[in-house]
């Protein structure tokens, strides 16, 4: 029968467990107070919508044994473990994000991003914009094909080309969460430092130096000009005499509205204290400006644009800390715990700027955090561009698996297989460099040899392996020492 996975050490001492989601506090939350805030939400005329009860539905089955497993066997010793099976869910799942992290940015790095100088900007938006992108994400696409095309156009003018002669490229993560937990849809774009001369008959790299902040306040000024412009014909945007605002027909209001709304604009969105802003921590002292950030970020109109980070050619390994940094999970367990009254504290990653260090949630107004945080579905969250586009004619020239509409003419390498996400023990072995594919006991291969998902036969299983493990941790009942009088004449 099966065993559970005592753990297995790498040539760099790491030891892998089996992730028990049980035994986390996000889990424990969820599974106490999930019903309580469908049923809360049911009763105001407010249900969830179908995807965001999936979500937590199938969260609280992710990594469970109960619900179904794998059974992996040494080929050679033939000891045996169980991989639970996981949601892969894209909301607020630590686990299911930290393997789409892993896999995401593998993927840029090994396929996408050719080697040659990447450097990130990053857009913010204003309140209302977050709002609206997270309610109507075409919304969204068209701002960011807007955005693209500004800084395409800005790079392209930089180097002295046209856009028929010189081209760029680059991959945008759509991010929706900050690390208080609140809905702040943004983007990250890995572009192409520099632009590719078209002209010739393999396109050229020319790199740029990085841009100045004035130049980046212009930039920044076009785009939010441009952007205002096209709301403005999609009849979106309003301007008077005295202001400038959004609007939609509110007839279309839609359960989640009050959600995505208290959660862009850091409120609580549930219970007594409905309306409020959330309470905050602030164990640190005011941070003075940083005049270095200052200079590498424009603002205006409550946009902002970032520019400053940057990797060279050579440092790949650096742009695959970056990948992974945009592309991280929304909650992280290790900065959630509770308060003596029972509420949830979350930490900050970094302070802000006035010693804000935590911020602190009753337990139904964290959930409403967590369901304004889940995507609609067949909303695509990495977007590529330029010469990264699956169909620009130079996508096959210029990345490293020569993949594209169409291959180089003068192409030796064959035709790449379609790209498959890579495997959990992959995953642990380039993150971690945990080599789970090899038995810990006699180094064997190891290998899947069952899916197990009848709920009867998960029972049997896990019902021996309890009474093992049971029997294993109870030490026999102690007996006394044999009489040395048995057995003598009398």
């Amino acid at each position: 029968m099966a065993e559970m996975p005592v753990g297995a050490v790498s040539e760099n001492g790491a030891v892998y467990r089996r992730h028990r989601p049980e035994d986390t506090l996000l889990y424990q939350i969820v599974a106490e107070h999930y019903p309580i805030f469908a049923e809360l939400m049911r009763a105001q005329g407010r249900p969830l919508p179908g995807f965001v009860q999936r979500e937590f539905e199938d969260y609280l089955k992710c990594g469970r044994l109960e619900y179904g497993f794998l059974r992996v066997r040494c080929s050679t010793c033939h000891a045996e473990k169980l991989v639970a099976f996981s949601c892969k869910r894209r909301g607020f799942c630590p686990s299911c994000g930290a393997r789409r992290m892993v896999d995401t940015a593998a993927l840029l790095i090994d396929e996408i991003l050719p080697p040659v100088p990447i450097r990130q900007w990053v857009l913010s938006v204003p309140f209302p914009l977050r709002f609206m992108f997270a309610r109507e994400p075409a919304v969204m696409s068209a701002v960011l094909g807007i955005v693209i095309r500004a800084i395409e156009g800005h790079l392209v003018a930089r180097a002295g080309y046209t856009r028929a002669h010189g081209q760029t490229g680059a991959v945008t993560l759509i991010q929706r969460f900050g690390s208080a937990l609140n809905l702040n849809i943004h983007f990250h774009m890995l572009f192409l430092d520099g632009v590719y001369d078209t002209g010739g008959r393999r396109p050229h790299f020319v790199p740029l130096p990085a841009p100045t902040p004035a130049a980046l306040q212009e930039l920044l000024e076009r785009i939010t000009h441009r952007v205002a412009r096209h709301l403005e014909r999609r009849g979106l945007l309003v301007r008077d005499a005295e202001s400038t605002y959004l609007q939609w027909d509110d007839e279309d209001a839609r359960p989640l509205d009050e959600l995505l709304g208290s959660a862009v604009t850091y409120r609580i969105a549930v219970g007594s204290q409905r309306g409020q802003k959330a309470f905050t921590l602030q164990t640190l002292p005011p941070a003075p400006v940083d005049e270095e950030e200052k200079d590498n970020v424009a603002r205006s109109g409550g946009f902002s644009l970032h520019a400053g980070i940057a990797a060279k050619a050579f440092q790949r390994a650096k742009l695959e800390r970056l990948c992974r940094y945009i592309a991280r999970p929304a909650v992280v367990t290790e900065r959630l715990s509770l308060t003596r009254q029972g509420n949830i504290r979350v930490a900050l990653k970094n302070p802000y700027r006035d010693g804000t260090t935590h911020v602190v949630f009753q337990p139904l107004d964290f959930l409403a955090r967590l369901a304004a945080l889940v995507p609609r579905p067949r909303v695509n969250l990495t977007r590529f561009h330029g010469v990264l586009a699956p169909n620009s004619r130079y996508r096959a020239h210029v990345t490293p698996a020569g993949r594209g509409r169409r291959r180089p003419a003068d192409s030796k390498q064959p035709e790449p297989e379609r790209r498959q996400a890579m495997s959990w023990a992959q995953r642990l072995k380039r993150v971690f460099r945990i080599d789970i594919e090899t038995c810990e006991h006699c180094g064997g291969a190891v290998r899947i040899i069952a899916s197990i998902e009848d709920p009867a036969v998960i029972e049997k299983i896990l019902t021996h392996i309890e009474r093992r493990d049971a029997a294993a941790a109870s030490p026999h009942a102690p007996r006394a020492p044999p009489d040395s009088s048995v057995g003598d004449s009398p």
